[in-house]
């Protein structure tokens, strides 16, 4: 698995070198700078498009070779699996570094981001468009995989919880999982497009982001949330649309079985099949359980994109470096959750460090955005600059939070008949 996912990296990177190289002959000789920044707008998108259609073909083995019969992911294969997408995600990083740092497709030129001190004495707005160096994306990207990758791990909790509701089996999960990052991955994109022309318009909408992050630490910190999903207004107002069954028909998210199906061992394979429906027991189309639990894990992703995202706007502008780092973090959110399902209460000071985490962004996109309003609303005389936490810095706390927080939960267990995520 690991070699087929490494393959597919090396695919990727010399697809994007060759799309490159072709882009620049087929626009001549760039004399100016002027001239190559042109091509490159004109070309980036390629790079979304050979980044999108290698994740769909990752998605397709994924479901299509790997996962064709419904069966319950072992430890080994989970663990396997969550190997391939991390090592993925992180070798990613070097692509991104000679990416930016040769052109290809014109990522690195024209490219958003945060201005320093200096640049702002300059004139230049808090966010400003230039070169972005290999080793500046590449240490974004990484420190935005990891603040994502981080902030997923509460997913998993969430999810835990809408499969225990709906005595999801087993050997369906991965199913749920798989389509409801289909639908994450869509709206995402989707989210990210209209945050990333958003903070480029109205640079003051990272006041928000930031005051919302943290908000949103103060209330996870502080607030329980609702366990049962049954009270979601989502699932009652689906359960009104549309007719339900309590019963599962295999995968299949809809049904037209009336009655629970029956199985029995095929004498041929030696394994279990669904017995065909009784004569005159089909009806009309009717929703599973594992529909609900689908819809339910897609309104998760939905709110913790709301968190998510806007996180990642604290690291960079780039809308590229925002949206691969946040693909990458969920695409091995499925394997992650059969890894850690089980075991993720026994890490009870994770929860502690999601939450100082979303706070350390929170007040570091605050830092970056409202000083230079500070005088237009009276506070200050004199002009102030953004205060920049650099990104090397947002790295080295984000590994020592989550690395504390490991090291505590094992040498700290919780009490008998204690801790637990709530």
């Amino acid at each position: 698995m690991i070699e087929l996912m490494t393959t597919g990296l090396e695919t990727l990177t010399l697809t994007l070198g060759a799309v490159a190289d072709t882009a620049q002959a087929a626009a001549g000789s760039v004399g100016s700078a002027t001239q190559h920044v042109a091509v490159g707008v004109d070309h980036k998108v390629w790079a979304y498009a050979i980044f999108l259609a290698i994740v769909v073909v990752f998605l397709a083995l994924d479901l299509g070779v790997f996962h064709r019969e419904a069966h319950e992911v072992s430890m080994k294969e989970a663990v396997g699996w969550s190997i391939v997408w991390v090592t993925c995600g992180l070798l990613f990083t070097v692509l991104v570094y000679f990416a930016y740092e040769n052109h290809w497709l014109g990522l690195g030129i024209d490219t958003p981001y945060y201005a320093t001190a200096e640049q702002i004495k300059a004139g230049a707005s808090t966010i400003t468009r230039g070169e972005v160096t290999g080793a500046m994306a590449a240490e974004s990207y990484l420190t935005g995989y990891l603040i994502e990758k981080s902030l997923s791990m509460d997913n998993i909790f969430v999810i835990a919880l809408i499969f225990s509701f709906f005595a999801i089996p087993a050997k369906y999960q991965h199913r749920v999982l798989f389509w409801g990052i289909m639908g994450a991955l869509i709206m995402r994109g989707a989210m990210i497009g209209i945050g990333s022309g958003l903070i480029m318009k109205y640079q003051w909408v990272l006041i928000v982001f930031g005051g919302f992050l943290v908000l949103t630490a103060l209330k996870m910190a502080l607030i329980k949330g609702n366990d049962d999903p049954s009270q979601n207004i989502a699932v009652k107002l689906t359960k009104k649309i549309m007719p339900t069954v309590d019963f599962f028909d295999g995968q299949k998210f809809i049904t037209r079985r009336t009655l629970k199906p029956t199985y029995s061992i095929d004498p041929v394979t030696g394994k279990e099949k669904q017995d065909p429906p009784p004569a005159g027991s089909l009806g009309k189309r009717a929703i599973t359980p594992l529909f609900l639990a689908l819809i339910m894990v897609e309104i998760t992703d939905l709110v913790f994109a709301v968190d998510s995202i806007p996180a990642i706007f604290a690291i960079t502008p780039d809308p590229f470096i925002v949206f691969t780092s946040n693909i990458f973090a969920i695409l091995g959110l499925r394997a992650l959750y059969f890894c850690l399902a089980a075991l993720i209460a026994k890490f009870r000071f994770l929860k502690p460090a999601l939450i100082l985490i979303l706070a350390f962004v929170g007040v570091k996109l605050l830092l970056l955005s409202v000083p230079p309003y500070l005088q237009a609303w009276g506070v200050v005389k004199e002009a102030m600059g953004p205060i920049k936490i650099d990104t090397t810095v947002s790295l080295v706390v984000v590994l020592a939070t989550l690395g504390v927080a490991t090291v505590l939960s094992v040498v700290v267990p919780a009490k008998e008949g204690g801790g637990g995520h709530k």
